[in-house]
């Protein structure tokens, strides 16, 4: 076959762009294996498009990465960072003819430091495998987004992903104290403290979490930790309706408990966990509510809270007996997104959170979407603090079925405007939510936010085609 002058000049332009790369980087660094790129293409979100990268990069130092970002603006390649693509927005998806820089190999904890309370680490490294690590010190690392064995923290400050402590810890931005990072031009910058406290000048380091490698690649992180809490011990209630339910989360919040996690299982995940996991759930009910507490005695919250679901409307409350039913119990909600997407083989992930007294309608309004599009939605929720994950089931090779499954997905995202909330609580924008993120923000705030892109990447090569 003979090849055209487009594609020859674009092999040539692949090949100076390896040469490049190379001249800094070590051979196994570089990928440009069609077959092995090709795996790099995009994160867990459906109905995102991606592109064919020209090259995959995994650097291991800081260096490398500079020497990646100056080839890239000296020959005005797009570059996409990647953590471990495990992202629901699509964020860390490939372009056409871009260097993906996948930092997992950058994946060491440099430093733990228990008078501080502080852990320096790179942004490859697994958020389960830091937890463990400072546990070792007696320390705890809250953010725990559900798919935290595999999750880096770079991806994590990335998209500001979260997980099921917020309630009672706060949000990963809490955790980042200070960053580095290396801009579109090669330049390395340092933003933020080691210290307990800091306010000079503009909050840098805040700006970059949740800006989805838009504006720089972070390469190492200070991040806060805190003194390791007891074990926590678990309450299951069950409800005969997703309203009861959310009732009963208003009450908790109203009366001043403050859980180390409260989260909400609708009957369709309920079930789907159970088929997946045999996890012997309770298939009865409407809506399972898990709440917690990692207090030094939690028996008497646990029995205060209990009294709030029972009075609620709650059918049947239990408190786990000990901390490996507690643990069960925490790990069947943990399934829950897995066991959805093998409802139907694929899912589309809502992240949409609305003020916890409007919770109840959301639910409700997600139960109405289903019913219209004749399409099983399940609904698992952090419900303490409003963050819902609706999920929409279906059969991506049924193009009609695609269709319903889209177009609910984005009447989700209006309903959770419309009630208040917003589009996303730790997932991001990505390409997902672009449409989505201008609505909520309005025309002056996108004029804003594309300042702030224009003066940390004035090329535009910075994941481009991300948020807006």
């Amino acid at each position: 076959m003979i090849m055209s002058r487009t594609e020859a000049a674009s092999e040539q332009a692949r090949g100076d762009l390896t040469e490049r790369l190379l001249a800094g980087l070590p051979t196994e660094a570089v990928l440009t294996d069609p077959d092995v790129t090709g795996s790099y293409v995009n994160d867990m979100a459906s109905f995102c498009p991606a592109g064919a990268p020209a090259v995959v990069v995994l650097p291991r130092t800081v260096e490398e990465v500079q020497h990646v970002m100056r080839t890239a603006t000296e020959l005005r390649v797009p570059v996409v960072p990647q953590g471990a693509r495990t992202g629901l927005s699509g964020g860390a998806n490939a372009s056409d003819g871009c260097i993906v820089l996948s930092l997992t190999k950058m994946d060491r904890i440099l430093e733990i430091n228990p008078v501080d309370r502080i852990a320096v680490v790179e942004p490859g490294v697994i958020n389960a495998a830091l937890s463990r690590a400072v546990g070792e010190h007696g320390l705890y690392y809250p953010p725990d987004p559900s798919s935290w064995e595999m999750c880096t923290i770079g991806g994590n400050i990335g998209t500001a992903s979260g997980g099921l402590c917020c309630v009672k810890y706060g949000v990963t931005a809490e955790y980042v104290l200070g960053l580095d990072v290396v801009l579109a031009d090669g330049r390395l910058m340092t933003t933020g403290r080691r210290t307990a406290k800091g306010v000079a000048g503009y909050d840098m380091t805040r700006l970059f979490v949740g800006s989805e490698g838009s504006l720089g690649i972070v390469v190492r992180a200070v991040l806060a930790l805190k003194p390791q809490p007891p074990q926590q011990l678990v309450l299951a209630a069950e409800f005969a309706s997703a309203a009861a339910a959310c009732d009963a989360v208003c009450r908790i919040m109203a009366g001043g408990h403050v859980p180390s996690l409260l989260e909400l299982m609708d009957r369709t995940t309920v079930k789907a966990v159970n088929d997946l996991a045999r996890m012997g759930l309770p298939e009865t009910t409407e809506a399972l509510l898990l709440a917690a507490f990692d207090t030094p005695d939690p028996a008497p919250d646990l029995a205060a809270v209990g009294a709030l679901c029972e009075a609620a409307g709650a059918t049947q409350v239990v408190p786990a007996d000990d901390l490996a039913e507690s643990e069960l119990l925490l790990q069947a909600r943990r399934l829950s997104l897995t066991a959805l997407e093998a409802v139907r083989g694929v899912t589309m992930i809502d992240d949409v959170c609305v003020p916890r007294s409007r919770l109840g309608d959301l639910i409700e309004g997600v139960e109405r979407i289903a019913d219209k599009h004749q399409l099983t939605i399940g609904v698992v929720a952090h419900a303490g603090d409003g963050n819902t994950h609706p999920t929409v089931c279906f059969d991506a090779a049924d193009p009609d079925e695609s269709r319903r499954a889209r177009e609910s997905f984005d009447e989700i995202m209006a309903l959770g405007l419309e009630l208040g909330g917003t589009i996303t609580g730790e997932h991001g924008v990505g390409v997902l939510k672009k449409e989505w993120l201008a609505r909520e923000i309005g025309p002056v705030g996108i004029e804003m936010q594309r300042g702030i892109k224009q003066v940390f990447d004035p090329l535009g090569i910075l994941n481009p085609g991300k948020l807006f």
